[in-house]
């Protein structure tokens, strides 16, 4: 089989998490190899995931946003987008974010109930 990659990929054993449905839902991985342009993940199970998703490398604190170029039942390649491409936040930072725009709703609530005429 020839190898069509541009760059080469290194081999590494890394915990991986995906996240996707606007980071509401999340999925354990493992990354097999690995270079700046694309990964091979492994999950523990048959798993469907989207074509698109974020994922976040936790030893290396790096987060990507990855595209399906091809599947297996428990396996997946991916091409990480280009940097200008990304504009990928953490996925704690993103919990955050929805934390706060509910709290600042209900606030918003709680001021117009209060502005009501009695």
């Amino acid at each position: 089989m020839q190898e069509r990659r541009r760059i080469p990929r290194t081999r590494t054993f890394l915990g991986g998490l995906i996240a996707f449905n606007q980071r509401c839902s999340t999925m354990e991985c493992l990354v097999r190899n690995m270079s700046r342009d694309g990964a091979k993940l492994v999950f523990g199970g048959m798993v469907e995931i989207p074509a698109e998703f974020d994922i976040m490398i936790r030893k290396r604190g790096e987060s990507r946003r990855a595209h399906i170029v091809w599947r297996l039942e428990t396996e997946a390649g991916v091409t990480f987008a280009a940097p200008e491409e990304r504009r990928v936040i953490s996925i704690e930072a993103a919990r955050r974010i929805r934390e706060l725009e509910a709290e600042r709703e209900a606030l918003r609530k709680r001021v117009a109930q209060l502005s009501e005429p009695m």
